[in-house]
């Protein structure tokens, strides 16, 4: 991060300080300005949630999208009726089609085309979608975008391509890959983030001071500027690991969600075959894996793994219990995806684990089938690292409304 000279850092610093004495629930807090919020290709709303009642500050949802229904669903019963299900292309198509005006723009165009899991990502379509939601943010007015998608947009040609465009409608641009456990989820999920501002340079603020550190890297706290961009707030604190998110929880009942309050509503096992028990029980300590697995029991390795000689260290693999968890994906479920197993019981994590290890609250309601709650998980922005994200946008408003 660069200053100009020490007044203009000391001054941003101050600035930087009443946002977070806002989080906290300061006079600023209760006072302040209330900003109008668009969330496009919103799935559940992680981001939503983050900007809105995480972050503390005054950020009210007004309009939203998603083309999936389950989604829709799901937003509309945490934040009301305002999100419109359908494909993005046709609704801004549509003339009868308004949307309202808006301080911000957040949305993660889908990120299949940029996925290296996506081995059909050359000339993906759904690369494209950035230009409908920069349209949004045309169209209402915005002066403040927020786009998220994966580490791997960051240098690519529609990065350009994104970047050239917004700088055309007058936005100065910040991007940035993030790691949501340096912000306080226990996970260490990356992310790219683009910050566009039409009048304030996001530079100078953007990325956001870490809240957590990894204790493995002896734990050293930075100031609170660096030149380099990458201090700490005065008090961060370790990374949360998956013990602080789930060590609490019982044993899962049943296979399907049940009726009862939060969190054991979506806390429920599944019905592994035998052989998948006995593989479970072959590496009953944290942190082992696939290889781990044809260590101790050949006989019970898939031949699709044992011709594997490299890659996949994380797949069939079990959690640690103070660390953060690896990326929650939408197949948590199935430990032959990733590093889903428990750290201890002899089973693949619930979808309210994996809720917890996204830093969704409890009291936050998903709706539809097993699968597709799973979907809205794993396909979330971490609802925590979307408020310290939230933090930055309220300081570029603050600013510029004092």
């Amino acid at each position: 991060m660069e200053y100009k000279n020490e007044k203009d850092a000391k001054w941003l610093v101050r600035e930087e300080q009443r946002v977070y004495e806002a989080r906290s629930g300061g006079i600023l807090g209760r006072k302040s300005k209330r900003y109008r919020l668009i969330d496009v290709f919103a799935g559940a709303g992680g981001m939503t949630l983050g900007f809105s009642k995480v972050c503390g500050h005054g950020f009210d949802s007004v309009w939203a999208n998603d083309f999936d229904d389950a989604c829709v669903s799901t937003y509309r019963k945490n934040f009301g009726n305002h999100c419109v299900s359908g494909d993005i292309v046709d609704i801004l198509n549509d003339q009868s089609t308004k949307i309202p005006l808006a301080d911000i723009v957040i949305g993660g165009p889908p990120c299949q085309g940029f996925s290296l899991l996506n081995k059909n990502r050359m000339g993906d379509p759904r690369k494209q979608l950035w230009r409908q939601f920069l349209e949004v943010v045309e169209r209402s007015e915005a002066r403040i975008f927020v786009m998220e998608n994966v580490p791997q947009l960051l240098g690519s040609l529609e990065h350009g391509e994104i970047i050239g465009k917004a700088e055309k409608m007058g936005f100065k641009c910040k991007s940035e890959i993030l790691c949501a456990a340096d912000y306080g989820v226990p996970q260490t999920r990356r992310r790219a983030f683009i910050v566009g501002c039409n009048f304030f340079d996001p530079s100078k603020v953007f990325p956001p001071r870490k809240t957590n550190f990894d204790p493995r890297q002896n734990g050293a706290q930075t100031s609170f500027i660096q030149a380099d961009g990458k201090g700490y707030l005065p008090c961060a604190a370790k990374w949360r690991t998956v013990r602080d998110a789930i060590a609490d929880l019982p044993q899962p009942k049943g296979t399907a969600i049940r009726n009862v309050d939060p969190p054991l509503d979506i806390h429920f096992g599944r019905s592994p075959t035998p052989m998948s028990i006995a593989r479970y029980k072959s590496i009953p300590e944290e942190g082992m894996n696939r290889f781990d697995l044809q260590e101790r029991a050949p006989e019970l390795t898939p031949d699709c793994w044992i011709r594997k000689k490299s890659g996949g260290t994380d797949l069939f693999g079990r959690l640690w219990w103070d660390r953060p968890a690896f990326t929650i994906r939408t197949e948590f479920f199935k430990p032959e995806k990733g590093r889903y197993l428990h750290p201890e019981q002899h089973r693949p994590i619930t979808h309210r684990e994996a809720a917890r290890l996204q830093s969704f609250p409890d009291d936050f309601i998903f709706t539809g089938s097993k699968i597709e709650i799973a979907r809205q998980i794993g396909n979330a922005v971490p609802p925590i690292l979307a408020a310290r994200v939230a933090d930055i946008v309220y300081l570029l408003l603050s600013m510029k409304n004092s």
